[in-house]
């Protein structure tokens, strides 16, 4: 492989490749001070033509040098990749700071590929292991962009992860990434075609915070001080507060804050930085007004870091009093808290650590998001939140990783004693409940343990995006898909950039055969993320419902995903007239992936009307543990036998009311 770099980053590039060799990859590292010369640009040139990965390493240095040898290698390396299939990776861009990856210098080949972030070079274990796999051929780089899909797996709902892991096909999360997150820059309509309203005088969004340590690796830092801030000043029931997945979008935007507050939909933006340095930190922080960009309030605060938790108190307050006349009178915040009850910093730097590792969504930074999350409750056994955090990782780590059979039930044991001991701790601590819940939806397929635990995060924290979503996601389950709609509509009001949001919205609204909002609501997702896995997938599944035999082909040849293509073809082609084409793609999904889609490959036998071959392969999902289950009563392909009795005897097995039992539930 091929490392190219600017010379300024030559020691971050030199742990990368010492540890690549270390594993036994070939590096192509180049140490030599004298950049240019015909023998030199000869070499390059060949080097490039023969290497089977070229890995860019991206940071503040290659955006700063508007000239560079590294700008040449990296144009012959975007040129060669033009010449490559696309089921072969060749382009591994690296991050080695907080360079955004919607950097203007870098090319633009290189933004629609997943950045890896080693920060200072550091080189984990998971990135090596993903080399040898991408330079075996194992992973393609459709594989890569679902990976990089919702890089913030944190923020996606934990109990949305299992839910669309078949059809993102790497999930994760994001949901932890999961799950997936928006990448452009557009809010979402209400989907009935109204126009966004004028926002809410008492709205906020607080983008993340600049971490101005100076040092990459305390970015987790500065993000966790922004993200207490977002917590704390949504406990105010008067106060519109957007979520982190959407406010975080906007890291180092060049945007104006008019721009900004009307895609999120916010009347102010809370930004500032932050300085860590030994025991002292710096915030600076200031509150704007969208409307007109003015300040409304600004204070720079130096503290010692063990007063941290008074200073963001002091930062709420602040950001409060200046926005007391838009908030009802004698509102105050409730009593949920992300700091541990003894006030130990060393939890709490814990806590955050546990989360920036858990947010990327690999099972290496799951295992050390965990490791991280268990010393958080060595230093405060009482840190309920940790012990939720913590849950929430063991059911992940079970459910996306792990395929013994022991080490997943030993995986489930740790998370349920973890959420035992953090509802022990705090029974009314709203992530208690939604690490609960997910447990109970991954590990019991008990639907009714989890739509309580939900609805009883819900009620905790009313404000909170994933509670109303994934409670939501529950009642779809139940059939009762009205529900879901308005709760993620709802949802999506908070956190109007999260895709995942969106497009279970599709899907409900599919399920119900509104047709043209399903079409609308999957169409915004493409427009906010073009590459997101499984969104032409749904539009085909659209067509397909309208009996538009080409407008489905034509969405599912443009579906990203390798094996989320084979589905969306097989199903595709079934409405087609040319019935050889039709036999042979649904031969080609069994022949690929019999083992890991038999929900899939039963839509398409019900779709080809033969009911005892989707009910059969309808159990073996069932025996998979297959977690597209959960979408059985709003499928509208399966759908087409809920008058069967072998579909109400399903039901039965995994727990799920029949469609007249689901109609009489929400009735009631």
């Amino acid at each position: 492989m091929f490392l190219s770099y600017a010379s300024q980053d030559a020691e971050a590039a030199q742990r990368i490749c010492e540890a690549l060799r270390a594993a036994g990859i070939e590096v192509w590292f180049d140490k030599s001070a004298l950049r240019g010369g015909d023998a030199w640009d000869q070499s390059i040139r060949k080097q490039i033509k023969n290497c089977a990965l070229f890995v860019p390493v991206v940071s503040r240095h290659t955006h700063e040098r508007t000239e560079g040898y590294f700008r040449l290698e990296w144009k012959l390396a975007v040129d060669r990749s033009h010449l490559i299939a696309a089921t072969k990776a060749f382009l591994v861009p690296v991050v080695i700071d907080d360079t955004p990856a919607d950097d203007e210098l870098v090319p633009d080949r290189f933004r629609e590929l997943q950045w890896t972030h080693l920060p200072a070079g550091e080189t984990p274990p998971a990135f090596i292991e993903r080399v040898q796999r991408l330079l075996s051929g194992e992973m393609c780089p459709m594989q890569e962009r679902a990976r990089s899909t919702g890089g913030d797996v944190a923020s996606i709902a934990p109990a949305l992860r299992g839910l669309i892991r078949r059809r993102t096909g790497v999930w994760y999360a994001a949901i932890a990434g999961a799950v997936l997150v928006a990448l452009g820059y557009f809010v979402f309509e209400r989907l009935n075609g109204e126009k966004h309203n004028v926002p809410n005088a008492a709205s906020i969004a607080v983008l993340p915070l600049a971490n101005e340590s100076g040092e990459a690796n305390q970015q987790y830092f500065s993000d966790g001080i922004s993200e207490d801030l977002i917590t704390a000043l949504a406990q105010f029931p008067g106060l519109k507060v957007i979520g982190r997945t959407s406010a975080f979008q906007f890291r180092d935007s060049k945007e104006d804050s008019r721009s900004i507050g009307t895609k999120l939909g916010v009347a102010h933006l809370l930004e500032g930085s932050v300085r860590k340095s030994g025991d002292m930190i710096r915030v600076s922080a200031e509150l704007i007004d969208t409307a007109d960009g003015s300040t409304q309030w600004s204070d720079r605060y130096d503290r010692p870091y063990k007063d941290l938790f008074a200073l963001q108190d002091e930062i709420t307050n602040a950001v409060v009093v200046a926005l007391r006349a838009k908030l009802t009178p004698g509102e105050h915040a409730s009593a949920q808290s992300e700091r541990p009850p003894g006030g130990s910093l060393e939890a709490y730097n814990a806590l955050l650590q546990g989360r920036f590792y858990g947010s990327r969504g690999t099972e290496a930074d799951t295992r050390k998001a965990i490791e991280f999350y268990e010393q958080a409750v060595e230093f405060d056994p009482r840190y309920a939140l940790a012990w939720s955090d913590l849950s929430r990782s063991w059911t992940n780590l079970g459910q996306e990783f792990l395929e013994d059979v022991p080490l997943i039930q030993a995986a489930f044991a740790n998370s349920r004693e973890a959420a035992a001991r953090a509802l022990t701790l705090s029974p009314d601590l709203a992530p208690a409940h939604d690490a609960r819940g997910y447990l109970l939806q991954v590990a019991d397929l008990d639907w009714r343990g989890a739509e309580a635990e939900f609805r009883r995060a819900l009620v905790l924290a009313p404000n909170d995006s994933d509670a109303k979503f994934c409670l939501g996601n529950q009642l779809a389950a139940f059939g009762e898909v009205e529900q879901a709609i308005e709760l993620a509509r709802q949802a999506l009001a908070i956190e109007p950039l999260r895709t995942d949001y969106g497009y279970y919205l599709a899907l409900y609204y599919s399920g119900l055969n509104r047709l043209d909002d399903a079409e609308r609501a999957i169409r915004r997702v493409i427009e906010l993320q073009p590459a997101a896995v499984v969104s032409h997938w749904e539009l085909a599944v659209i067509e397909i419902q309208r009996g538009n035999a080409q407008a489905a082909l034509e969405a599912a040849q443009q579906e990203v995903g390798a094996s989320q293509q084979d589905t969306a073809l097989a199903l595709a082609r079934q409405i087609g007239s040319d019935r050889a084409a039709a036999d042979a793609a649904l031969e080609t999904l069994i022949k690929k992936h019999a083992n890991s889609s038999a929900y899939e490959i039963a839509e398409v036998y019900a779709l080809r009307a033969d009911a005892k071959a989707a009910f059969e392969w309808l159990d073996r999902a069932l025996s998979n543990r297959e977690p597209d289950i959960q979408g059985l009563l709003y499928d509208p392909f399966i759908l087409r036998y809920k008058d069967d009795p072998r579909f109400a005897a399903f039901c039965r097995k995994v727990r799920l009311p029949a469609p007249r039992e689901a109609q009489a539930r929400e009735s009631a």
